[in-house]
Formats: structure tokens, C-alpha cells, sequence
């Protein structure tokens, strides 16, 4: 499959959609947000854990963000948005708005990171 200006810049979109969501979910963290802690912890999750997480995420995110690691990126954060997913399904959430939130995401992710690593779709794709 060739590499073209529309797939590379589809992908490109794709990837910032996601980046500027995680940018987001990062800033209401270190923010410390009151709606962090209180959709937090019907989640299970202790009070005050927003800032570890968000160095978590961050640093996540750096690596998802430079093109050298940008598959171990993506790999790190389908396990951090799995991580949502399950606690989702635990505790039972609408399967649609709140359990494949994580999915939607990931998908996105890694179709970006496909259309616009060349090497990478000859990996999963099969393509020279």
C-alpha cells in the first residue's frame, strides 16, 4: 500500500485527535479539578490519585508523541485505556458512552499510527 500525502495527513489527524484528548484529560488532572475526584471515586479510585495518574499519562503520552517510540506509545496506551474499559465493566457503565470510550479511542490511535507509519502497516497489513 503507498504512502500518500492524503493517508499520511489523515493519520496525522487522526493521531492529534487523540493527543489533544489525552493533552485534556492530563490538564483537568494536574489541574485538580473538583469533577476529577468526584468521577473518580465511584470508579474506585482514591481521592488525590489524579496527579499520579496524570504523570502516568504524561509521560505515556511523550512517548506515544515522538515518532522514534510511537509504537511503544500506542502500545502503553491501549494498557492504560484497557485499564478504563475494565473498571467500566466492573462496576457495570452503559456499554456504549462509558465501557467502549477506551475502544473508540484506541482504535483511533492505532488507525492513525497506521496510515501514517509506513513500516508498521507492512507489519499488520502484509504490505511491501
Amino acid at each position: 500500500m503507498e504512502n500518500s500525502k492524503a493517508m499520511l495527513w489523515t493519520g496525522r489527524t487522526m493521531s492529534g485527535l487523540v493527543i489533544l484528548f489525552m493533552i485534556f484529560d492530563v490538564t483537568i488532572k494536574y489541574l485538580d479539578l473538583p469533577i476529577v475526584e468526584q468521577t473518580g471515586i465511584p470508579l474506585g479510585l482514591p481521592a488525590h490519585s489524579a496527579r499520579g495518574l496524570a504523570v502516568m499519562e504524561t509521560v505515556i503520552l511523550l512517548i506515544y508523541v515522538w515518532p522514534r517510540t510511537a509504537v511503544l506509545g500506542a502500545i502503553l496506551v491501549t494498557a492504560f485505556l484497557g485499564g478504563a474499559v475494565a473498571t467500566h465493566v466492573r462496576l457495570g457503565n452503559p456499554l456504549f458512552s462509558h465501557v467502549l470510550f477506551g475502544v473508540y479511542v484506541g482504535a483511533l490511535m492505532w488507525a492513525g499510527l497506521v496510515l501514517r507509519e509506513p513500516r508498521l502497516r507492512a507489519l499488520l497489513l502484509g504490505a511491501h
